[in-house]
């Protein structure tokens, strides 16, 4: 079963190049295009999609408010932000509409592939240029207190840092010469010893602690 994607942007041409590549793959198909906020609403109740590539600066209405309205109306559809702009203020505001990703315009097309089927699984997606603006603003606005020793075992401190240095766990499994379900059990523990959340909080703990750096 297709993934059903709805690519929300006012230039017609880059919506073209963007529905010829990803009606290349044999999970993802295009089934409307939108050139402003009004017409992604119509073309929504109409197609019904899964996931929306969503431009933030459209005419008539821009894609921050048309996400905000989509949640209300559409709760099960996932939006992802591809915009140009990086600021802090634009992907918060996203975010905040109900926005499930945010890519810049400038990323692979094999990435924005990726991160239509993450999406679509259920899971939150961030440009790695994005990520590392989140990421400060948390690191100016709340502060970890320091790494005790005693709470992580030296090998759990290991998998520690190389999942905030965005190893994978098969990599890490590769790395360590240990099995990828002993990596998972790794970080289970750290994030219950650590009361860590997401990976977005084990990152910033990481930051903080000087186990990594940007």
């Amino acid at each position: 079963m297709s993934i059903k994607v709805l690519i929300a942007d006012d230039h017609k041409l880059l919506r073209e190049l963007l529905a010829d590549f990803l009606n290349g793959s044999t999970d993802i198909d295009v089934v409307a295009q939108a050139g402003n906020g009004h017409e992604v609403l119509e073309k929504v109740r109409i197609s019904r999609p899964d996931v929306i590539l969503m431009d933030i600066e459209m005419p008539h209405m821009n894609g921050i408010d048309t996400t905000a309205a989509l949640i209300k109306e559409f709760p099960d559809i996932k939006t992802i932000a591809l915009s140009m702009h990086d600021e802090k203020p634009y992907i918060k505001s996203m975010f905040e509409a109900g926005a499930w990703g945010y890519l810049l315009k400038n990323c692979a097309y094999e990435q924005l592939g990726g991160a239509i089927r993450q999406v679509y699984n259920g899971k939150k997606y961030l440009d790695t240029d994005v990520a590392g603006v989140i990421i400060q603003e948390y690191l100016e606005h709340f502060s970890w207190g320091p790494l005790k020793p005693s709470e992580l075992t030296e090998r759990e401190s290991e998998v520690l840092k190389l999942l905030a240095e965005g190893k994978s766990i098969r990599e890490i499994s590769e790395g360590l010469f240990i099995s990828c379900k002993t990596v998972g059990t790794h970080k289970q523990n750290i994030f219950e010893k650590l009361e860590f959340e997401n990976m977005v909080q084990l990152i910033k703990f990481a930051l903080k602690n000087g186990i990594v750096s940007l």
